[in-house]
């Protein structure tokens, strides 16, 4: 799957992390719903860290459509809400 993170680029992720990320998903998801900016900070942070560090990053210059977008780090909870879908940012 292709992801892009907003302000930084993309990364090719393999399926098999989506468990990872869908558990800091729903961590990220209760955060917000709880109205826990540290906690949203915190998580919102380590998701976008393991996409990093599991994805391949895709040149700046490859024209791949994104399947997943993820916020910036420094998104506010707002903004973050704004994009979320039922299940979260990460579908499944």
């Amino acid at each position: 799957m292709i992801v892009r993170i907003m302000g930084e680029g993309q990364v090719k992720l393999a399926d098999s992390h989506f468990i990872e990320l869908n558990k800091l998903d729903d961590e990220l998801l209760e955060e917000m719903e709880a109205g826990d900016e540290e906690g949203f900070r915190r998580t919102l942070g380590a998701l976008l860290d393991a996409v990093r560090r599991l994805g391949e990053p895709l040149p700046d210059d490859a024209l791949e459509p994104s399947e997943l977008i993820l916020p910036a780090e420094d998104a506010t909870l707002d903004e973050v809400r704004q994009m979320l879908n039922d299940d979260g940012l990460i579908p499944g």
